[in-house]
């Protein structure tokens, strides 16, 4: 039988636990909206960041699936160069890259793919990114969304075919895509990668200096720079690189990128 005293005892006991179970709450409470704070600090200062460096940004619904660059104050850049042509000039590419001990990322089309498969797996066996530049090189917006996933599919198994690895990011012809092409690589568990600075390479009159100059005047860190096996990008590649490891920029493939 419990007596007055051992009542009084309960009762600070059950009020002491009532206090330290609201004590433990509350320190929980503070940790988890201290987080939710410093997180929402970071997005925004790595927002405003974009926004200073003229970095364009993503609509909501491409977030998470495009990827235009990386982060501003990431000290990476990404070489990224799309495939249809070119392999008399790659082979010199792959042994500038080697050189200077740089990894890249190939955008490569299936039918390019198809054709070449020992180049193609030189420049996998070489450490660098094999990724989906579609089929045939089909612009996005001018077919329907069934041509462009068998585009995408059609690539994905030739190179599982030569390398066997799967693509996972699919870089557009010509950068054409709507709303369609972006909910169709969700779909299929793809990215969709784009570019930040382009060498345009591709133009006429599109020199070695010309092409250096359109990109050294960029804001380069965390850019994704777009480039074709052309052999004034070739000869533009050495200078390229020096200058930006001289910025202290650090080329990766696209897989490393922070974004």
């Amino acid at each position: 039988m419990s007596t007055p005293k051992h009542r009084m005892f309960g009762g600070v006991f059950m009020k002491s636990n009532k206090i330290l179970i609201s004590v433990v709450f509350i320190a929980v409470f503070a940790l988890f909206l201290y987080q939710v704070i410093s997180l929402g600090s970071i997005l925004i200062q790595n927002h405003s960041a974009m926004q200073e460096e003229g970095v364009e940004t993503l609509s909501p619904d491409e977030v998470g699936i495009v990827i235009r660059n990386g982060l501003p104050n990431s000290n990476q850049l990404v070489l990224s160069c799309n495939v249809d042509w070119g392999e008399e000039v790659i082979p010199d590419m792959l042994k500038i890259l080697k050189d200077n001990n740089v990894k890249i990322t190939f955008f490569v089309s299936g039918r390019w793919a198809k054709n070449n498969p020992e180049l193609l797996k030189e420049m996998y066996q070489e450490g660098h990114e094999i990724q989906s530049h579609g089929y045939n090189h089909k612009l996005c917006t001018q077919n329907s969304v069934e041509t462009t996933k068998d585009e995408i599919l059609k690539t994905e198994a030739v190179i599982l075919d030569i390398l066997g690895v799967k693509t996972n990011v699919f870089a557009p012809p010509s950068g054409d895509y709507d709303q369609t092409t972006v909910d169709l690589c969700k779909d299929l568990g793809y990215k969709m990668a784009l570019w930040s600075a382009d060498t345009i390479d591709w133009r006429e009159g599109s020199t070695a200096d010309v092409i250096k100059g359109r990109i050294l005047k960029k804001q380069l860190n965390g850019a994704i720079v777009l480039m074709h096996p052309k052999a004034e990008t070739v000869k533009a590649l050495p200078d390229l690189i020096k200058e930006i490891k001289g910025r202290n920029l650090e080329i990766v493939p696209l897989y490393r990128l922070s974004y």
